[in-house]
């Protein structure tokens, strides 16, 4: 008699459960398998490319804001000008008057003596330093307000993209590149101000989206989007008081030297080399395009024919505006509302913000 199954039928030979063993596939087949595998989802917290701390970029922006406040305690206008603003609050830190500096600051004679952009003192007194100390310098409140406002979102982004290795030597050239062409073409007014350097940050996230174009997902509306900001900032270079020259500098610097810093390995690159345990990779990419080297070779060749020429020229006293009679126009376009002449001191000024989009 057969054992009586749940439903009450006997169980026979034929409800009996077969199990087959699968046959070991050979490395051939094995193989075959692994790659007809469709490429796994990477874990949410995969990060292709690293993301920095950023700490340099706040740095510099302290350093800026302390440096005013010595200039404005070197300057001491209560004790140095009968013409001063905001004595009774301020004390020695009183502000020169609106009339002489519009945008509450030290007087002309102190920035000058603590490192201006002074055309003269470069050529006849040698001091080619004056390049790099007046990117430290700023006119007034309103001046160093609105660069490190704009220097605390487009430095913070870039840092935490690329680190202060590469964000800190193009932030320090380009301002000098700004500073550089500036001492080219203003010649009869001093030149203090943050801005070329920020130019520069601009002039780079310009060259990064073009030479790292496949990584981006919506390339033409985050490149309009920056034409944008940047035509807005440098419009702004047309009105008194404003260096534009130290602008188009900078932001020339800065967009050769982000073909050459601010280079992003291709994506399949990344995931071949970077991706995390199990997720695999259909195909081998080499590590940069050649558009990207190209570029990289000709930013390299224009910043260093660009750098030497144009210490030579200024070391020897050549000024621009006497081999370019419209150049002028680029810094200070004159119109019924002001003249181009009335400035005595030619502030460096950059004013938008720029997102993390």
């Amino acid at each position: 008699m057969g054992r009586k199954t749940p439903s009450g039928n006997s169980s026979s030979e034929s409800d009996l459960e077969i199990k087959v063993q699968p046959r070991n596939s050979g490395p051939e087949e094995h193989d075959q398998r692994l790659h007809s595998r469709p490429p796994q989802i990477p874990p949410p917290n995969y990060q292709p490319y690293k993301k920095w701390p950023p700490w340099l970029v706040p740095i510099i922006i302290i350093v800026n804001i302390v440096l005013f406040i010595f200039v404005m305690y070197v300057n001491d206008c209560p004790h140095n000008s009968n013409n001063c603003f905001g004595i009774d609050f301020f004390g020695r830190y009183a502000f020169q008057d609106v009339h002489e500096n519009p945008l509450l600051g030290p007087s002309t004679t102190t920035l000058q003596k603590l490192g201006a952009l002074d055309v003269n003192k470069v050529v006849e007194g040698k001091q080619i330093w004056r390049l790099f100390s007046c990117m430290w310098l700023h006119a007034g409140v309103f001046h160093v307000a609105a660069n490190m406002l704009s220097l605390l979102f487009v430095g913070i982004r870039l840092e935490q993209e690329f680190g202060f290795l590469r964000i800190g030597p193009l932030y320090v050239l380009a301002g000098v590149g700004g500073s550089l062409l500036s001492a080219l073409f203003v010649r009869k007014k001093i030149s203090v101000g943050a801005s070329g350097a920020l130019f520069g940050l601009l002039g780079a996230m310009l060259s990064e989206l073009i030479t790292n174009w496949t990584l981006y997902e919506n390339k033409l509306a985050t490149l309009l989007t920056l034409l944008l900001i940047i035509a807005l900032n440098l419009a702004v270079g047309i009105l008194p008081h404003v260096d534009n020259f130290a602008h188009l500098g900078g932001f020339v610097t800065g967009f050769l030297l982000g073909c050459v810093l601010l280079l992003r390995p291709q994506f399949g690159w990344v995931n071949l080399n970077k991706a995390p345990p199990g997720y695999f990779v259909a195909s081998k990419k080499s590590k940069y395009k050649i558009y990207q080297y190209i570029l990289l070779m000709f930013s390299l060749a224009f910043l260093l024919t660009g750098f030497i020429l144009g210490l030579a020229l200024l070391t020897n006293g050549w000024d621009g505006n006497a081999h370019c009679s419209w150049c002028h126009y680029l810094s200070c376009v004159p119109t019924p509302l002001w003249s181009c002449t009335e400035a005595r001191c030619a502030a460096k000024v950059v004013v938008a913000v720029v997102s993390d989009d």
